[in-house]
């Protein structure tokens, strides 16, 4: 029988299939439904195949022996293969290797017989995805082998895309990205590059503003000319103007000789300035100077001299507010914003996070010296996930300390440091001053109990700590610890009692209640050492029964009651 697509199987057509159910199409792309070849020799089960596959949204081929299929694998764009172990002309083995020696890209399940399990594990081993036994269970466990495989081949596809895009794409001076906000930064900065006007460039810290400058430089006519980096705000506000313009000699103490400075140095090349706003005021009039004149004056100096360097400038923070807040000149702010390119943020450009990420991979595990190539992509969705403040340069961190914890060939998310972080922090035990407060430890005897005895322990622990916190947190006040709780007062009450027994059991040396009563009008105190288990109170602040008040104190308008729990001897 020869090949045809969506070859259908008549309604009767039995063997161990169910009636194929609705379901939603599986892809193989976003843009196209998953693409399956079914290679048997048997047509009914081709046709029963095709039948279900079809009807769960997947685009399906069939060939009746391994020529036939060979033919379609050449000939069409193939996610998964569904191949009969044995079959006429070209078995299932047979064509796998063909498959491997003319670099075909499908995932291939074999289809056996359970005799010929041993050769299909084989198969397996030289580079078949699954394999699938006859009679097959059901339908679902076909069309998730399927779904599985269309993924890692989605998957594949999208790593090697990825690596070809690193090593094809001319990159631009070193940035890295596709994405709406980062080809409006290609297209502004490549505009901008052939002139000679000054650049201000926004963004916050991490997003790459000097490798943006860089680039600038480097598609310039002064790409052969000096390019100097400054940052404004490493220089002390004393040597700043000496570090731009130069200084004469006997300038100031300790100019013993005479120095060019940063502008001179970058003559016929360009200058980028690095935080721009913490340049002081007077170095400000300089430079302002500069860009309008084309001239410097070193410091000590009475000659001005002429350079001719172009002048990129950066910051992460508003000029405007500055301005407002006399900390910016405003006519060298309307200077230096002739073109002004704004840098996204890491977390505004998220579909560039797989292409970086590959990118900061290679030139890791190259200068660390680890075989580290793949990211899996359960690492990729955290890395998409994360917010990352600091930008690219702390994604590019982020893949350098996975790269030096991962212990094979592919990134997990297990080696992502804020992964490592969080298993930290929940592994990690309560510091001694919020264990004593909170109550909440975890002895290893704890894990010898019982499951009843170590869940009622941990229950107790838990509703110790939980309520102390809360009184903490609310001064002593019932009601209103209650109403944060979420519990009615009288609820609340009962729910934070627990009796002396437990207080001594959890390592106080006893329990001290203080009643405070009027007696004739004269008032009077009474201390005394509770018995153990005789008066229920409160782990903190406590009411303790009205009659044991009365016992305490008799004869006495009892004014309040003071419970505490003492942990010394008794003075």
């Amino acid at each position: 029988m020869g090949m045809g697509l969506n070859e259908q199987a008549p309604r009767a057509a039995g063997g161990s299939f169910s009636r194929a159910d609705s379901r939603e199409p599986v892809t193989g792309s976003s843009s196209r439904p998953t693409s399956v070849l079914i290679a048997d020799d048997e047509p009914s089960l081709r046709r029963t195949l095709a039948r279900m596959l079809s009807a769960r949204g997947m685009q399906v081929h069939t060939a009746e022996d391994g020529e036939a299929a060979l033919a379609v694998l050449l000939s069409e764009p193939i996610d998964v293969a569904l191949v009969d172990l044995m079959m006429p002309k070209l078995g299932g083995f047979e064509l796998l290797e063909r498959l491997q020696s003319q670099v075909i890209e499908v995932e291939v399940i074999i289809m056996t017989a359970y005799g010929d399990v041993e050769t299909a594990v084989k198969a397996v081993q030289a580079g078949a995805y699954n394999f699938l036994t006859k009679p097959f269970r059901s339908n679902d466990e076909i069309a998730l082998q399927i779904g599985k495989a269309a993924e890692r081949r989605r998957l594949l596809t999208r790593a090697a895309t990825l690596e070809k895009a690193l090593e094809e794409r001319d990159k631009f001076g070193g940035l890295i990205g596709n994405s709406s906000g980062m080809r409006g930064v290609y297209q502004l900065a490549m505009g901008v590059a052939s002139t000679s006007s000054t650049v201000l460039i926004l963004g916050e810290s991490g997003t790459g503003k000097e490798l943006t400058a860089r680039a600038i430089h480097q598609h310039s006519a002064r790409a052969n000319r000096p390019f100097v980096a400054i940052n404004c705000s490493a220089i002390p506000e004393n040597l700043i103007e000496s570090e731009l313009f130069g200084h004469v000699k006997g300038a100031f103490t300790g100019a013993t000789t005479t120095r060019q400075g940063l502008f001179e140095a970058a003559d016929r090349g360009t200058i980028f300035l690095d935080e721009i706003g913490d340049l002081p005021l007077l170095a400000q009039v300089k430079l302002l100077r500069t860009l309008q004149e084309g001239e410097i004056k070193p410091v000590g100096s009475d000659t001005t001299r002429s350079v001719d360097v172009r002048v990129v400038a950066a910051t992460n923070v508003d000029l405007r507010s500055l301005i407002s807040k006399g900390r910016f000149r405003e006519d060298l702010y309307y200077r230096l914003n002739v073109i002004v390119i704004q840098l996204p943020a890491l977390r505004e450009r998220i579909e560039d996070i797989p292409l970086l990420a590959y990118h900061f991979l290679r030139k890791s595990a190259t200068r660390i010296g680890r075989d580290v190539r793949r990211i899996s992509p359960e690492a990729i969705e955290a890395l998409c996930a994360q917010a990352w403040p600091g930008n690219v340069r702390e994604l590019e961190n982020a893949i350098e300390h996975a790269v030096v914890f991962c212990k094979d060939d592919t990134v997990t998310p297990a080696c992502l440091p804020f992964a490592i972080q969080e298993a930290r922090a929940l592994s990690t035990p309560p510091n001694s001053s919020s264990s004593s407060s909170a109550g909440l430890e975890t002895p290893p005897s704890f894990f010898e109990l019982t499951y009843r005895d170590a869940k009622s322990q941990a229950l107790e622990q838990f509703e110790r700590a939980y309520f102390t916190h809360v009184l903490q947190r609310t001064g002593g006040n019932v009601s209103e610890a209650a109403r944060q709780a979420g519990l009615d007062r009288s609820n609340f009450r009962r729910a934070t009692k627990m009796s002396a027994q437990n207080v001594m059991a959890a390592g106080a040396k006893g329990v001290r209640i203080q009643v405070a009563g009027r007696l004739n009008g004269a008032e009077m105190a009474r201390r005394e050492r509770v018995s153990e288990g005789s008066v229920p109170l409160h782990t903190l602040r406590a009411d303790v029964d009205y009659h044991a008040a009365r016992a305490a104190l008799p004869g006495a308008g009892i004014v309040g009651v003071k419970v505490w729990i003492y942990k010394g001897e008794r003075s």
